[in-house]
This record gives C-alpha cells, structure tokens and sequence, in this order.
C-alpha cells in the first residue's frame, strides 16, 4: 500500500514537471512497470486528480488538485491572519488560545498560544476533536446549516465524554440556537473535566464558516461570571479575522 502511495505522487510529481505524459513515457522515466503506471492513473483519474487526454491518450495533472491546493493555501492563510489575534487574545486573558478549522465534521487544532500560568491547558497541533462537545466545534455547528448540522448531529452521535457532555438532541438543538444568538460557545467541562472553554466561528469571503478560536483554561480560574466578557472578546476578534479574509456582514452563506 506504502509503495502505491509513493509511487503515484512520483507520479503526479513527474505530470506536474511535464504537459502530458502517457503510460509508456512515466514507465520509463519512473522505472515502473506499465501495469502499475495504468493502474494508479486510472484511480487517480477516477478522483479527479489527473485527466486523460482522450485524442493522445496522455495525462495532465486534474482540477480536483486546484481544488485541493486552494483549501491548503486557506489553511496557511489562516493561520497567518489569525496568529496576531490569537496572540492578543492570550496577552488579554493569559489563558491558552487555539486556533482550528472545520474539517471532515470534526475541529482540526492547527495553532495555539499557550498560557504561561502554572495551572493551564495543554495542547497539540494536529489534534482532532468534535463538533458537539467543544467550544470552537459547537462554534462552527451552530452556524453550518440546520439540515446539515442535524445530521452531523446524527450521524456522528453525542456521545458521553464527561458528566456535563449533551447527549440528548433536543438540547443540542436549544444550545446552538444560544450559541447563534450570543455569537459565541461555552464548553463549560463537556469535553475535558475541569476545563472551561469559549469559542467563536470565523467567515471566508464567501459567509462559510470554516473555522474557529478559543480561549481555554481551568474551571477553577472561570466561573460564569467572567465567560460572557471572555465571549465578547473572542467574538470581536472572529470578527475582525472574518472581515480581513474578506467577509461582509449579509454575505452569509450556511
């Protein structure tokens, strides 16, 4: 499987250095036998990811690459705009601050200031997590679609992960109505025991939601009373990253 793996994207390496290229032509100049060439093409090609010139029979790199290389080039971008505000954030609270997108209906983390405190959150670039049960998951939940969070909701389940975790449908619905309301999530311990978080969604051009930021730290340092002024502040911050990837208010798109 390994060796598949590498040799098509020796393969799409080879497309990209070259117009078109046929079976015969990526045999040689990879050292791969025509059996395997034609096979990988063929599976590349049923995604999207090479094309076949039917007058020549030869290859060219697919626009499902564009595509893929746009989403990327997002991601970077992102993290890029979004780092000084997350920076601010956590000067602001002296609390940990992330930075994740939506991906695959899951949160993916891919940036983070930590606290400098004693007592503070941990984190890891590159960790999953679910919509349902995090501040910056719920964050972006509350603003997909109803349709289509409902069957995420669905799909994906509410699985209990601590005592405060929503497991009952009904409830979620109620909750990211709030969350809609407000601007902001809570993720007061439904994730991780003694661990209080506050998220926000972030826009793209187009009004998707995409993304999203926290500012996370121990239960014992945020009681209710201070979140909704921690809310306010994520919130503005979203707001200010949105509008800099070039969302306008009205131009929402669920």
């Amino acid at each position: 499987m390994v060796s598949s793996v590498l040799k098509a994207i020796q393969i799409l390496e080879a497309l990209g250095n070259n117009e078109n290229l046929g079976v015969t032509e990526l045999s040689r100049n990879l050292g791969f036998p025509k059996s395997s060439v034609h096979s990988i093409l063929e599976t590349l090609a049923s995604e999207g990811l090479v094309e076949k010139v039917p007058e020549t029979s030869k290859y060219h790199l697919g626009l499902k690459l564009i595509e893929l290389g746009n989403r990327a080039q997002l991601n970077l971008d992102i993290c890029k705009i979004s780092h000084p505000y997350l920076k601010n954030l956590n000067k602001l609270t002296d609390e940990t601050v992330h930075l994740t997108v939506l991906d695959n209906d899951e949160v993916l983390y891919v940036d983070c200031i930590e606290s400098e405190q004693w007592l503070r959150t941990y984190s890891v670039i590159g960790l999953r997590a679910p919509l349902y049960c995090t501040s910056v998951g719920k964050a972006v939940l509350a603003n997909l679609d109803y349709t289509h969070a409902l069957n995420i909701i669905r799909e994906k389940g509410l699985q209990r992960i601590t005592d405060n975790t929503i497991t009952d449908e009904n409830t979620m619905i109620k909750e990211l109505e709030t969350i809609r309301n407000k601007g902001y999530a809570i993720d007061n311990m439904e994730h991780e025991d003694q661990l209080v978080c506050v998220g926000a969604a972030i826009r793209n051009a187009k009004g998707e939601v995409f993304a999203s930021i926290s500012v996370s730290g121990p239960a014992a340092r945020h009681d209710m009373s201070n979140i909704d002024e921690l809310g306010e502040s994520v919130k503005e911050a979203t707001r200010e990253i949105s509008w800099k990837l070039g969302y306008r208010s009205g131009s929402i798109k669920n």
